[in-house]
């Protein structure tokens, strides 16, 4: 499948060189479009993909178009993405596919003609060194094998899963936002370790791997995050001293309640669209 990236920046870009990491040979099939032309421009000639001159060449040109711009531009791309749908005249084999944080489906929907596949992904940051998560969510016109091609795109990047679109505020709370309440939570470890003696650039190395590592065993194990949390709880021991001060501070209820603000957040944004 032709596929065509619409805005060249850190998550296009992560996406896109991701795929071809995966799938180097696809290069010839993949066309991607830049506001600054020389962009995609210099980006074409580094990896052997087409640049375009513009959104609607693109959109004529390319199969799945992804639209990987903010969401403040969708007004302002989207109706010449359509223009080049409509160009095309193959309305039913398009593919739209959005990443934008906030312009539900029914939006972009209504850009283009009833029967058009479009599908929401809610990616996150980490996919620009292959650990993202993105999850998926198709609208009753997507079929199989557009649907797996998209699964293929994003998982070359990390990990995909198919979610509905109304739980995709719970999924940017839980994944997309995340990162930064990871790397708070890594800087202060850091910090009470720089506390004990400890320099800082090793700080953060002792915490980002044990952060890492941790993430690994839940996701290789299987097991319950709270059965892990107490295998490292000895009775008596400094862990269990520590998981102590941790739960008196609240520091669960503050997580839940970060994301229960991010996922109000973000649904007011698609108000205001």
């Amino acid at each position: 499948m032709k596929i065509g990236f619409i805005g060249t920046g850190n998550m296009g870009q992560a996406i896109l060189r991701g795929y071809l990491k995966v799938w180097p040979d696809r290069a010839a099939d993949i066309y991607a479009y830049n506001h600054h032309v020389e962009k995609a421009e210099a980006l074409a000639a580094e990896l052997g993909i087409k640049a375009c001159g513009s959104a609607e060449e693109l959109a004529e040109k390319a199969e799945m178009i992804l639209l990987a711009v903010k969401p403040y531009q969708f007004g302002e791309v989207l109706p010449q993405v359509a223009e080049g749908v409509k160009q095309a005249g193959e309305v039913a084999d398009k593919v739209i596919v959005s990443i934008a944080a906030g312009v539900p489906m029914e939006v972009i929907e209504g850009f283009f003609a009833e029967g058009t596949k479009v599908v929401r992904i809610m990616p996150n940051t980490p996919a620009m060194v292959g650990e993202g998560m993105a999850s998926v969510s198709p609208n009753e016109y997507t079929d199989e094998a557009s649907l797996n091609v998209i699964m293929e795109l994003f998982s070359a990047v990390g990990k995909a899963s198919v979610v509905e679109e109304r739980l995709i505020d719970a999924v940017g709370a839980v994944s997309g936002s995340s990162p930064a309440y990871v790397y708070m939570f890594i800087e202060a470890l850091a910090d009470g370790a720089v506390a004990e003696g400890m320099k800082r650039q090793q700080a953060y190395e002792f915490a980002a791997q044990a952060v890492l590592g941790s993430a690994k065993m839940v996701l290789e194990t299987g097991l319950h995050p709270g059965e892990l949390k107490d295998q490292v709880c000895s009775p008596g021991g400094s862990t269990i001293e520590a998981v102590e001060v941790l739960e008196q501070e609240g520091m669960r209820a503050s997580v839940i309640k970060a994301m229960r603000a991010a996922a109000a957040k973000t649904r007011s944004m698609a108000k205001t669209k």
